[in-house]
């Protein structure tokens, strides 16, 4: 059964390969454009920095190097239930420099639709071991957003050899740029 996590709690994770699910549904915008929500993925260094521009992970790059992150393709619309979008992680593969899985999601072009996370819904990430397909924990984010146009949902990270997850929650104001300078 899946563990549901809170702000800031931490679980241990035990699959070797297993597919992060992130899910959000939208309130309708009175600027009358649809939403384009958009996972992207930051693989860092002990340092907490890209390991490279490759291992910046988006719908224009869907794989990193190693071929141990892998993002699914890009939902436009984030329509029908279950996970708008899904990156598959294998941990067998991942470059040993790796430390840090860190996972955001942005509003594409918000300051021009005049939309944010205020007016996203039932938002979620989800870690599912693809062995078995059992949900190993969710996180619902259920902070409201009111000017955030981008949200680091959750990281993955290496402590001591173990890798764990950890609910994060935290949104910024600058979209997906903000998230850039803090990790290039």
């Amino acid at each position: 059964m899946a563990i549901n996590l809170q702000k800031g709690q931490r679980e241990n994770i035990n699959a070797p390969q297993f597919t992060i699910g992130l899910g959000w549904d939208t309130n309708s915008s009175s600027t009358g454009s649809g939403f384009d929500l958009d996972a992207s993925v930051f693989i860092l260094g002990e340092n907490k920095k890209v390991i490279s521009d490759s291992h910046f992970i988006f719908y224009n790059n869907l794989k990193s190097p190693d071929e141990a992150v892998i993002h699914l393709g890009d939902n436009t619309d984030g329509e029908g239930d279950g996970d708008d979008e899904q990156i598959k992680i294998d941990l067998s593969k991942i470059n040993p420099a790796v430390m840090e899985i860190c996972i955001v999601v942005t509003i594409h072009d918000a300051e021009t639709r005049k939309q944010n996370f205020g007016q996203v819904r039932n938002s979620f990430i989800r870690i599912v071991d693809d062995s078995n397909n059992t949900e190993l924990v969710k996180y619902e984010l259920d902070e409201d957003f009111s000017i955030e146009t981008a949200v680091e949902f959750g990281r993955v990270y290496n402590k001591d050899g173990q890798w764990k997850f950890e609910a994060i929650g935290m949104g910024q104001q600058g979209g997906l740029q903000d998230f850039l300078n803090k990790y290039n």
